[in-house]
């Protein structure tokens, strides 16, 4: 992936919901429009991230496996809107 990250989480070895809930906490301090890149070799992980992205405002730009561990390259989207 070409991709280049501004933040990498290495989330490799924990356990769902633990990769999803890391990643949200590094998402909360950074600025919009950056790129957090996720590795997690966790396999629920892949219907996470693309449930998250879609219910969220941020966007999920691309995902790929490579051997055991699932890389996820996530763009920070603006605010969430308050309900």
């Amino acid at each position: 992936m070409a991709v280049q990250p501004d933040e990498v989480l290495d989330a490799c070895g924990l356990p769902c919901p633990l990769p999803l809930l890391k990643a949200k906490q590094v998402l909360a301090r950074l600025e919009a429009g950056l790129v957090l890149e996720i590795l997690a070799t966790d396999a629920g992980s892949w219907r996470d991230f693309e449930t998250f992205a879609d219910h969220s405002v941020h966007e999920l730009i691309a995902r790929e496996e490579r051997g055991e561990v699932y890389h996820y390259w996530l763009r920070k989207g603006g605010e969430e809107p308050t309900p």
